[in-house]
């Protein structure tokens, strides 16, 4: 499941985007800025979405019953699912709608003061966010590159931040152009201009997050190296002949189930291929903490 440090990352993008919310519909309502309307839009998504991943966070832990053994590891992917349909339904679709009303029927931007300076703010907590986000990535990363690290990574709190706050600091700079054209040129087609880009921005985040969701919540395979290191284990067993297969199913971001199957050497006791296995599953539980459940099958290879 989530660990401390991915809800702290949570937490930190929803006190962040709650404030800048609110300081954007103000200037928005000040100034009649489409790009600011966008921005303001696009905060009250990312506080909700947040609220979403940390109650997605919540359900992933509830224990396995009856009706789901294998426990609740999933709605943690498919509230982040959610996230990125509302990402694009709500503030992509809103961005875009509001883009193309101003640029059909432009209207000066009045206080522009005001949207500089909220933009300013709003740049230096979402820049906050950003590093809080950033820093617990690198640190799950490793050696792995950051394009690497976000095609494997197996837990979508903190890659829906990163996505999002990436965002939410790129939709920033375009509102602060757009809204910087419209003042100082005259161009007040610049700032729905601004609201059209702020939407297609939200709508390539949603879809990459989308993607990268998708594979998670369809059933993805463990790491490689987890999977590796399952079978180089099992093969240093003396009484396993053969390891014919080891398949892996993610089933939360620290919830692993593995399933082997052995081709145990001949002749050996009922009695000592049990212990063996239940060494087996110890030492793989030991070696791989991720891997929560195990299941050896005794097979001949065909």
């Amino acid at each position: 499941m989530a660990n401390a440090n991915s809800k702290k990352v949570i937490y930190a993008a929803l006190a962040g985007n709650a404030l800048i919310a609110v300081t954007k519909f103000v200037a928005a309502g000040i100034t009649g800025s489409s790009a600011m309307l966008a921005e303001g839009i696009h905060s009250v998504v990312d506080t909700g979405n947040q609220g979403l991943m940390l109650h997605g966070t919540a359900r992933a832990k509830k224990p396995a019953d009856e009706n789901h053994p294998f426990g609740y590891g999933r709605e943690l992917y498919f509230w982040a699912f959610v996230v990125a349909i509302l990402i694009f339904a709500v503030g992509a679709g809103v961005s875009l709608y509001e883009g193309v009303e101003k640029v059909l029927h432009p209207h000066p931007v009045t206080n522009p003061v005001v949207n500089y300076v909220v933009l300013l703010l709003a740049m230096g907590f979402e820049g906050w966010a950003f590093s809080v986000a950033l820093k617990e990535f690198q640190q799950t990363k490793g050696d792995r590159g950051y394009i690497q690290a976000v095609r494997e990574s197996k837990d979508p709190t903190v890659i829906t931040v990163l996505f999002e706050d990436t965002a939410a600091l790129s939709g920033l700079v375009v509102a602060f152009l757009g809204v910087g054209m419209a003042h100082l040129f005259g161009w007040a087609v610049m700032d729905g201009v601004a609201s059209i880009v702020i939407g297609l921005i939200l709508g390539v985040t949603a879809f990459l997050l989308a993607y990268e969701t998708k594979g998670l919540l369809v059933g993805e395979s463990a790491l490689p190296h987890v999977t590796a290191g399952i079978r180089s284990l099992v093969r240093k067993e003396s009484d396993v002949e053969r390891v014919n297969q080891v398949l892996t199913l993610q089933l939360g971001p620290d919830d692993v189930l593995a399933t082997v199957s052995v081709e145990f050497a001949d002749g050996l006791p009922t009695g000592r291929i049990e212990q063996t296995i239940a060494r087996l599953d110890a030492a793989i539980k030991q070696a791989q903490p991720e891997v929560t459940r195990v299941y050896i099958e005794a097979e001949t290879a065909r």
